[in-house]
């Protein structure tokens, strides 16, 4: 019995916390839940990692309705996957989104697995992904030595990856017609919060060798 009644608790802990948001939100800014029934126009699309502590309006201190988010696992960007690609699509051409941001962060468990051989059951299939970014590098990232350094490296390198992977789909390329729509990588470290930003900005087609340059 006492273990339901701590699952509920945490459950409706939740709820309340809702209440206790909604209420302050209030007391500071009378409008600002009919401000949010307008509408809204982000400048930014954050694909970030599912982790829990890596929230994006947190870290980036910006109000709800300023980031438009889609989060997975280790922060990809897999052609295939529709559920990511809808977004993409949506911020680029509805929205018309500014910035694109694949945000990383160290000591990602995504990326510690994929550095191992061990079978991690469905996600096996996610996974490869990133192991397919460490046999791209596997020469610099296996002159590191020390395990937490390399893990930190292939970090950064999957957040790079996964640059070059936006850039090279046919929606961002169209944008890239008719506007600016930059597309950066960075990384969030836990031990003293700040972002790195990994200088792997892409906005033309030139930054792409010309087998991924669409026709458009």
């Amino acid at each position: 019995m006492s273990e339901i009644n701590n699952i509920k608790s945490s459950y409706n802990r939740l709820l309340q916390g809702n209440r206790d948001w909604a209420a302050i939100k209030t007391k500071e800014d009378p409008e600002f839940f009919k401000n949010l029934t307008m509408g809204q126009n982000p400048e930014y699309l954050w694909i970030g990692c599912s982790d829990s502590r890596v929230p994006a309006n947190e870290i980036t201190d910006t109000k709800s309705g300023e980031i438009f988010v889609h989060r997975n696992i280790a922060n990809l960007v897999v052609h295939t996957d529709m559920n990511l690609m809808s977004v993409v699509y949506y911020a680029v051409e509805v929205l018309r989104v500014k910035h694109i941001i694949v945000c990383g962060h160290y000591g990602c468990g995504g990326v510690l697995a994929a550095m191992e051989n061990s079978d991690q059951g469905f996600v096996n299939n996610w996974l490869r992904h990133i192991k397919e970014v460490y046999q791209k590098n596997v020469i610099e990232l296996e002159s590191i030595q020390d395990f937490k350094e390399r893990s930190n490296r292939l970090v950064e390198l999957n957040v790079i990856e996964q640059v070059r992977n936006l850039a090279k789909t046919k929606v961002v390329q169209n944008a890239w017609k008719n506007r600016t729509v930059q597309v950066h990588g960075w990384v969030y470290g836990f031990n003293d919060g700040l972002i790195t930003d990994l200088n792997a900005m892409h906005d033309e087609l030139i930054d792409l060798e010309p087998i991924f340059r669409y026709k458009l």
